[in-house]
Parts: structure tokens; sequence; C-alpha cells
């Protein structure tokens, strides 16, 4: 891989809460390298939008490295900051929230470039019209307010105005679980079009994995607050090594059951709280392979292969 567009080194990020700690993040380590696409998956809880917001600059963490191109952004502020936040920019879950009912997509397109100083009022409405047509709308659609479009063509206006400023990298939070099926597949392709014309990263967070394996170059797979597979698309699809991971690709949905590449692996009991952790593999608790190892000591984060990470005793 070339070197990284954003890189997280050792990153961990605890909540203080009445009830105790929670730790979000504990040691988290990606790379996103320039024009790639990293899968990141997991059950709710496990911390994955939190990497969204630390990748975003949204939080703090409490310890590790944030790098942007090699600088590290983690402690940013003031006008360093103001700075960074052009390169990286983000795709919610639900556009109908993300836009502002009072505005129109004209103004919402616009605002990014106004807070930025970016042209003068000709040259930005220039701008507003390049990039609705770049996501397949109509330049007309400026004058038209949020509710006025649909699902689909919010979502395509919540994609431009990540494009206004022409970012490097787009973190994508569940951004098309909200949509149709049909409509789905043709923001997934809008994506996948951008990223080769403008050679855009994308952090593409999601529980459907048939998306996130047509989407990803590589794959990374959370489980509370910590990775515990990361390598390839295809390494990780097909040489699934943690059992965490093997379950999650058992329980996806298949058109043709009978051809199903994994035996169904159900999975005992709940995701233990954040805020008490299990000791050893945190996994364990719900694991039919663990051993007094696993419950007695943390594994590592242990390379099997081309860039095919596992943090488990047995892989």
């Amino acid at each position: 891989m070339s070197a990284p567009l954003l890189s997280l080194r050792g990153v961990s990020r605890h909540y203080p809460t009445q009830a105790g700690v929670v730790r979000a993040l504990d040691r988290v380590s990606l790379d996103i390298a320039p024009g790639e696409t990293l899968g990141l998956v997991g059950e709710s809880g496990c911390g994955k939008s939190t990497v969204a917001r630390v990748a975003m600059r949204l939080t703090d963490v409490d310890e590790g490295e944030v790098r942007l191109d090699g600088e590290d952004i983690a402690r940013a502020r003031g006008r360093a900051l103001h700075a960074v936040r052009p390169r990286v920019q983000m795709v919610f879950q639900d556009p109908a929230a993300s836009l502002n009912p009072r505005t129109t997509i004209g103004q919402a397109l616009e605002a990014p470039l106004i807070v930025h100083r970016r042209g003068n009022t000709a040259e930005r409405q220039a701008r507003v019209a390049e990039v609705l047509r770049s996501v397949g709308l109509h330049p007309d659609m400026a004058v038209r307010f949020p509710h006025e479009l649909s699902g689909g063509q919010r979502q395509r206006v919540a994609i431009a105005r990540a494009l206004m400023l022409n970012p490097a990298l787009i973190v994508c939070d569940e951004a098309v679980s909200a949509l149709d099926v049909s409509v789905r597949a043709q923001v997934l392709n809008l994506l996948l079009d951008l990223r080769e014309t403008l050679g855009i990263a994308y952090l593409f967070i999601s529980h459907d994995l048939a998306v996130v394996r047509h989407m990803s170059d590589r794959i990374a797979v959370m489980y509370l607050g910590q990775v515990v597979e990361q390598g390839p698309r295809d390494a990780v699809w097909h040489r699934t090594l943690h059992p965490y991971t093997r379950s999650l690709m058992s329980a996806a949905p298949s058109a043709h059951p009978a051809n199903r590449r994994l035996p169904r692996v159900v999975m005992e009991g709940e995701q233990p709280s954040p805020l008490d952790p299990p000791s050893g593999c945190r996994f364990h608790t719900r694991c039919a392979h663990a051993t007094d190892q696993c419950r007695a000591s943390a594994p590592a984060l242990r390379l099997l292969g081309a860039d095919h990470w596992v943090r488990c005793h047995l892989a």
C-alpha cells in the first residue's frame, strides 16, 4: 500500500459516565491510502462511529496519533484545525436529518465555500451547479428545499456537499442504509464513479457486508472497541481468520442459501458492556473455541498473510 492518507496509531477514546468509564476505542490502528476504500464493520456499539468522529476530528483522543498526510492532527486547534476541515468530509446516515430544512439546496452547498472563503458569489454558484451535475442532479435543484426531494436525491445532495471543498477523504457512516434497495445501488455506483474520477478515499462504515464487499479495497472488523481482523477484501472474505468475523460472514443473507459459503455460526449471548469488558480476549465470552489462554491473556494483533491481521490466539 502507498503512504497512508489517513493513519490512526494506537488511538484510544474513553467516555466517563456516572456508571463508569466507557472504553469506546482501545488502541485502534488503521490506515487508508489515497484513493482507497476501507470498509469498517461490526455490531452496534463496537466503536465504528467513534472511529469516524476521530477521523473527522469531531472528537478528541485520549491517546494515540491521528495523521493526515503525515501530519498529526489529533490535537490540532484553531487555524490548524480549520485548515484540516476541507480535506476530510462526511456523509451521514439520514440525509433528511443532516440537511437544514430551512435552507435551499444551493445555500446548503454554498455554505462550505463561504466558511472557507472560496471564490466570489458567481464562482460559488458555478461550483454549486458543477457539483450538482457531478452527482447526477440538475442545477435547477439548487432552488429547492430538502423536503421537495426524494430520499435518494437528498443523499446525492449530501454527497455533493461533501464534495464542495475537493476533499481527499470522505467518511460514509451508514450512508446508504436509509435508502431503498434500488436507490442504494445507484448511490453506491455514484460513490464508485466519484472515486474513479476524483481519486477520493473513503472510510465506509456499514452493517451490510454485501455492500462493504462491493465498495471496499480492504476490510476492518471491530468488536468492543478493538480491531479484531483487517486485511484485503478478498483475503478477509475468503480466508476469514477470526471467529467473530466468521460469525458475521455466516449471518450475511444469501440469494441462494443452499450455496452458502460458510455454515451458519450463531453467537451465544449479548455483546458485553464497554463499561466492563471481559479480561483476556474480549470475544471469549461468546466464542465456541475459547480456551484458558483466551480467558487469561489479551491477544495481540498479529500479521498472518499479506497485510492480513488478526487478534486471536488460535488463528
